[in-house]
């Protein structure tokens, strides 16, 4: 063979299965070759659709990958009967490979069916579906648009800028998250909310895991809620407090329905910067444990939420009062 044509057959996959089969077959077991296939075919099928890379990894790897096909293997005891699959369905190298990217790609699926993005995903994916608004795009990875864009329009941007995008949407919240049956109206007039307008900015098909990710930022869905006690050393937020009496007794102005409405309206992240309206958004990054970016829009939308909230009709500092008690009263 020519060495063009050599070159030109590894580069479609040719060369790199060559063996695999012969080695399948002569030693009735995964040998060397056929790792080293499973290895390439792991990277193959993540860059396709936009899979994540095993737990513990950062990103990936072939050490990465290699994790993949011994985790595909060992579970559940299936080594042997992927290796029992492969001789019944393979009868060459190719068909050997079409096997081998199949059961990749399933075992890609199902993992990520298990992880709560992944149910998130399958959740908006269900909401945009059943919407005239949205469209799914064909081929893969899953990407969404809106109906009115351009056929081909992809987008191709920063997630932080998408991210940066939702956090500036006020209004919206989700204070219900079920995980079963039907998804209640509000959260979905909050979630579409948000799809709506991160797509209108990116004005192209975006990929579903992407969609997922904002959405989790924005809204906080597949963290545990996090609170702290109120520590409130410095600022204005702190002379508030020592102003007032905090009492339990009952509330004839109507304070505490107010605080109670505003509270069920924050995201566990907004909850948690509450006593911390004084500090910059490195303090911000820092206490959330996020980029300084995303802070700074969690820090600006809590403001702008409490500015619009706390009307002319309330006492402001009786309100606050009433929030960052919530604060210290909310499990940790």
């Amino acid at each position: 063979m020519a060495a063009g044509a050599g070159a030109g057959a590894r580069d479609r996959g040719w060369l790199v299965t060559g063996g695999a089969f012969e080695e399948l077959t002569r030693t009735g077991e995964l040998g060397p070759v056929s790792f080293d296939l499973l290895r390439r075919l792991v990277h193959q099928v993540r860059r396709s659709y936009g899979f994540p890379p095993p737990e513990g990894h950062a990103e990936w790897s072939d050490d990465a990958a290699y994790e993949v096909v011994l985790a595909m293997l060992t579970r559940d005891g299936k080594g042997q009967k992927f290796v029992t699959s492969c001789f019944a369905l393979a009868t060459d190298d190719a068909s050997l490979e079409r096997v081998y990217l199949a059961t990749i790609k399933h075992y890609f699926i199902d993992e990520a069916k298990k992880t709560p993005r992944g149910k998130l995903r399958r959740r908006i994916a269900r909401l945009m579906s059943e919407d005239l608004a949205y469209r799914k795009t064909k081929g893969s990875p899953p990407r969404w648009a809106l109906a009115d864009h351009a056929d081909g329009a992809v987008w191709q941007g920063d997630l932080d800028d998408l991210i940066a995008r939702a956090a500036r949407v006020t209004g919206v919240g989700i204070t219900r998250w079920n995980h079963a049956g039907p998804t209640p109206k509000q959260t979905v007039h909050a979630l579409k909310t948000i799809l709506l307008c991160v797509l209108q900015h990116a004005q192209g098909a975006v990929r579903e895991e992407d969609l997922a990710k904002v959405l989790e930022a924005r809204f906080e869905l597949l963290a545990p809620a996090r609170f702290t006690p109120l520590y409130a050393d410095e600022g204005t937020v702190a002379e508030i407090v020592e102003r007032q009496t905090v009492t339990t007794a009952p509330d004839p102005t109507g304070v505490d329905a107010v605080a109670e409405d505003i509270w069920q309206r924050l995201a566990p992240n907004e909850r948690l910067l509450l006593p911390y309206l004084d500090k910059d958004a490195h303090h911000a990054a820092q206490l959330l444990e996020i980029r300084q970016g995303h802070a700074a829009m969690v820090l600006s939308n809590l403001k702008t939420l409490l500015r619009d909230a706390l009307s002319v009709d309330s006492d402001p500092q009786t309100v606050m009062t009433a929030l960052l008690r919530r604060c210290g009263d909310a499990p940790s």
